[in-house]
Formats: C-alpha cells, sequence, structure tokens
C-alpha cells in the first residue's frame, strides 16, 4: 500500500466554500478524495498534452437518414482501426443513433479519429473523453 503524506493548502475563503458545494455536489466524503480526484484529472490531461499512450471514448449521436452518412462514419473507423478497440450501437429512435467507441493510442492520433468523426455532415454532436491507461498516475 502507497504511504500517505499530509500538507496544508491557504485557500481564499470564497473558493474554499465553491470547493466545499462541489464536493457535497459530486457526494465526495472529504476533501481529500475531491482533492485526488482534481490532481488526477490534471495528470491525465498533461498525458494527453504529452502525446503518450493514452485511452478514451469517443461518444456521438447522428440523424442515420442524412444520405451516406453511414457508410462515411464506417469507413473512417475502418480507415482508423488500430485505434478503435470497441464500438457500440444504440438506436435512440426512428432518426437518430448513438455511437461509443473506445480508442487507444497517442493523444495526437485518438484527437484526429474525433476530430474526423463528429466533424461529418450528420453528426449532431459528439465528444471526445480523454482518460489514462493508468501507468503513470497512482
Amino acid at each position: 500500500m502507497n504511504r500517505l503524506a499530509r500538507f496544508g493548502v491557504s485557500l481564499d475563503t470564497r473558493l474554499l466554500a465553491e470547493f466545499d458545494r462541489h464536493i457535497r455536489r459530486r457526494r465526495y466524503t472529504n476533501r481529500s478524495e475531491a482533492l485526488r480526484d482534481l490532481i488526477r484529472d490534471n495528470l491525465v490531461g498533461e498525458e494527453w498534452d504529452e502525446n503518450k499512450e493514452t485511452v478514451g471514448t469517443i461518444t456521438f449521436v447522428y440523424d442515420h437518414h442524412v444520405r451516406d452518412l453511414t457508410s462515411k462514419l464506417t469507413d473512417i473507423q475502418h480507415d482508423c482501426h488500430g485505434h478503435i478497440l470497441s464500438g457500440m450501437h444504440v438506436h435512440l429512435d426512428h432518426d437518430h443513433c448513438l455511437e461509443v467507441l473506445v480508442v487507444k493510442g497517442k493523444g495526437s492520433e485518438i484527437r484526429k479519429v474525433a476530430d474526423a468523426l463528429v466533424s461529418v455532415k450528420g453528426v449532431k454532436h459528439g465528444k471526445l473523453t480523454m482518460t489514462t491507461t493508468g501507468k503513470s498516475i497512482r
């Protein structure tokens, strides 16, 4: 088990009050766990900025009635098959589909895949959610 280190932090009282509201909204049990999550989130962002091996999800919603859209999306996914580990397709209603792709690779490469998919005409909304393989974060 990792050893814990204690340290003090000085904050403006208004900033601390906002942080405590954040803690209550997110239902953290204490400030320490909330602070650990914020630090981890920042470190994940650095992994992406440094173009290290990362993982994430690309989520997008589209109208499957748009001409040639599903074909274009499938072609992009096949062109990027080395980065796409898995996918899930959900029929939301008569017109709309949701896709969630699990991706892995260097941050810049994954961003290119996400940008290529989300920018296709007929995709109504899309988002890349980055995370980490966890190798460098404890």
